[in-house]
């Protein structure tokens, strides 16, 4: 694991301006794609400082390996590198990569950090899932109220430029926004990184998401994501109706995680 990451506590919250800091971005790599089944294989989190007058911005970066405790896939394997035997070797308990990873958003959220997560809702479906799954308390419950403030640059640039043809993968917006990436996405940090860069370039690209506060955030994009999903849905039945439709809710699925 590397140099912890920064208190919430010494980041100032004052900045209107909050997608250009102070942030806290995550990212978690799994057993697969569904959130409600799988398991968290590594996570990584990102804090970045508002930017100082000289250009420069504070930021450090921690990332967990666990052993999930079940097999991980090849194909899940080919995406982030992580083999079972890598897992078993040099992970640490699942348990212990989730309490631990669990404070540092808990801590962020009631500091009132915007948490930065592209596809949030298959992240944080996964933690929640994850510490329920292990005996460990939801952050929900930790928090005792939903999740937030959160922002999650995929909704945000549905919301913002809905009728742009083209998928929108973070490679996607990497190239929509002008993100240079040095390295291959699928390592949690690397795309952690480049999903705050994201929303940088976004929020300067359209300024009106700047001036959701912090407490709007959450409901701005709960309605902005049902609003997509419920049109998807419907194209979705009339061209592919054996497909699962996507989830309506925003940032966790209507049904209790328990």
């Amino acid at each position: 694991m590397s140099t912890p990451p920064l208190s919430p506590a010494s980041i100032s919250t004052t900045d209107p301006a909050w997608p250009f800091g102070p942030l806290l971005g995550f990212d978690t790599e799994t057993t697969g794609v569904d959130p409600g089944r799988d398991r968290l294989v590594t996570a990584a989190l990102v804090w970045r400082a508002e930017r100082r007058a000289d250009g420069v911005r504070q930021q450090s970066v921690t990332t967990w390996l666990a052993d999930p405790g079940v097999e991980i896939p090849e194909a899940a394997s080919a995406v982030h590198g992580v083999t079972t035997e890598r897992s078993r070797s040099e992970g640490r308990p699942v348990a212990e990569v989730l309490a631990e990873v669990s404070d540092h958003l808990v801590a962020a959220m009631t500091a009132g950090t915007p948490v930065i997560v592209f596809n949030a809702s298959y992240d944080l479906t996964l933690m929640e899932t994850e510490l329920a799954r292990h005996g460990l308390p939801t952050m929900r419950s930790r928090l005792g109220r939903e999740l937030g403030p959160i922002a999650d640059p995929l909704v945000l640039d549905r919301a913002v430029d809905r009728y742009r043809r083209g998928k929108r993968r973070l490679g996607d917006l990497c190239e929509v926004y002008g993100v240079h990436v040095d390295e291959d996405l699928h390592t949690a940090e690397v795309d952690v990184a480049a999903t705050l860069d994201i929303l940088e370039a976004l929020a300067t690209a359209h300024p009106q998401i700047s001036e959701l506060g912090p407490d709007e955030l959450v409901a701005f994009q709960a309605q902005a994501h049902r609003t997509w999903a419920e049109s998807f849905n419907e194209w979705l039945a009339r061209k592919n109706p054996s497909r699962s439709p996507a989830q309506t809710a925003w940032p966790l699925p209507d049904s209790p995680i328990c």
